[in-house]
């Protein structure tokens, strides 16, 4: 089975967020279990040299986006046993940031007219599967039904993965004709229209053979208004062809007992080097040196997607208590500027370190004791899982993925791997804390806790032969 695997990003070339984790370690780990997977991403200028300098030219030529004939190279690079393409042009890519620009729109048409134009000149390589990701490849769909009269595209099918349903890549209408070649017949409520718009994510999710989300939990999720984005009727009609899939971790990329990023290794067996690495971030942040002091972690984008409205109405309250509080991120002003002013207003307590990165997050998932998300939605989640694997236990709210990986502690049977609460309230946050702050001060069951989630696991193994089986089946 041949799968091209479509992403606006992948590690180690180019992350913003959790589709560039997924991007990598599923298609790896794909190969690991016998499957032909490559991966397709835009080559861009913020791709370290060490990169773009081994990478091969694999052809050249025209791609047509409206009138206009742009030019477009074909790279290659292997790295980690999966060939990786790279679509190249620089008027599009040759800027800092992957996302964000007034032409998205424009970019992403070009792009993913781009990788189908591709599949003619890889090199012995005709997908089975065309598999997209969110809304910058979710147009590939619908510009397939235009090259069927090709022998290479006649059998192909298409999968389409939601990662976060937020974000649809909604455009003006004239963008049909004027970028993707498509006739005004598309702008219409059974195919691209959203209210006075298109929506690349709508027509992915209409015109693809099978569509997956990243959690069991999410899947559900959105075929209801809540949680829906103004889609959950299409969703709710695709439901039979519609799978939820966990995503995992790369467990050899996040392994406390092997990562050169932390101040120490350990593992369950070694559990004073995670003390000591607490010890070192406080005295590296100007914490008081203290390991015996709860530490309260947040990685996170600070948008409100991540339940910040909750955080910002209890946080003094929770600076009350006897812990540390450390936040990585970036996001919205006003979010930023709550932080920054609490770590001033207690600078023994609060550390708001309003940049990212990468070495940084994972000190902090080590140095942890806990890892508050409390989500107003989250999809999957990627850092649950690695704070889980650094056994920094989970504080979230019981939505999405978020739902499919955290089970609250239960003191009587001692099952769980975490702290959970149900209503998006911030006092329930709260009580959710303090029974977390509660249990860290009797060492045998923290310590259980604590051991249970670094062995758990988490990788890519079970949902990538999900994945197989999806396959299978759309190809059936």
């Amino acid at each position: 089975m041949k799968v091209l695997f479509i992403s606006s990003e992948a590690y180690p070339f180019i992350k913003t967020g959790g589709l560039g984790d997924v991007s990598y370690a599923l298609p790896k780990e794909l190969r690991k279990l016998g499957i032909d997977v490559r991966v397709i991403i835009p080559k861009y200028i913020e791709i370290p040299e060490w990169y773009r300098n081994r990478m091969e030219r694999i052809s050249e030529f025209n791609v047509q986006v409206g009138w206009r004939n742009q030019y477009c190279g074909l790279l290659k690079l292997e790295e980690d046993g999966v060939p990786f393409y790279f679509i190249d042009n620089e008027y599009y890519f040759k800027r800092p940031i992957p996302y964000g620009d007034y032409d998205d729109g424009e970019k992403f048409a070009f792009f993913s007219k781009a990788v189908l134009e591709s599949i003619s000149h890889f090199d012995n390589f005709v997908p089975d599967i065309l598999h997209c990701n969110d809304w910058h490849s979710a147009i590939i769909p619908v510009l397939k039904e235009h090259y069927n009269d090709i022998w290479e595209y006649n059998n192909m099918k298409t999968v389409l993965t939601i990662h976060n349903l937020k974000y649809q890549g909604v455009f003006p209408k004239k963008l049909l004709g004027e970028l993707l070649n498509l006739s005004n017949e598309y702008f219409s409520e059974d195919k691209l229209k959203y209210y006075d718009a298109i929506s690349f994510m709508k027509g992915g999710i209409k015109y693809s053979n099978a569509v997956t989300t990243v959690s069991p939990t999410y899947a559900q999720e959105i075929k209801y208004e809540y949680f829906g984005e103004g889609l959950h009727g299409l969703l709710q009609s695709r439901d039979s062809d519609l799978y939820g899939i966990l995503n995992g971790i790369d467990t050899e990329v996040n392994n406390p007992a092997t990562d050169s990023k932390l101040f120490f290794n350990y593992n369950e067996n070694n559990l004073e080097n995670k003390t000591k690495n607490k010890m070192k971030l406080q005295e590296m942040l100007n914490l008081p040196v203290n390991g015996d002091i709860p530490m309260i972690a947040m990685v996170t984008r600070l948008e409100e997607q991540k339940g910040l409205d909750l955080v910002n109405e209890v946080l003094e309250e929770i600076l009350q208590e006897n812990v540390q509080v450390v936040v990585l991120g970036t996001g919205s002003r006003n979010y930023e500027d709550m932080f920054k002013f609490l770590a001033y207003k207690y600078p023994d307590k609060m550390s708001a370190n309003i940049f990212f990165d990468d070495y940084l997050a994972q000190k902090i998932y080590a140095s942890s004791d806990m890892f508050l998300m409390p989500s107003r939605f989250e999809p999957c989640g990627i850092s649950q899982l690695i704070a889980l694997r650094y056994g920094s236990i989970p504080i979230v709210r019981e939505t999405g993925g978020l739902n499919d990986t955290v089970q609250s502690y239960n003191e009587f049977t001692q099952e769980g791997n975490g702290f959970t609460f149900h209503r998006f309230n911030a006092h329930d946050m709260l009580c959710t804390i303090r029974r977390a702050i509660y249990f860290y001060y009797k060492k045998e069951i923290w310590n259980m806790l604590v051991k249970r989630a670094i062995t758990q696991e988490y990788g890519w193994n079970k949902s990538a032969n999900q994945y197989i089986q999806l396959y299978n089946n759309v190809l059936s």
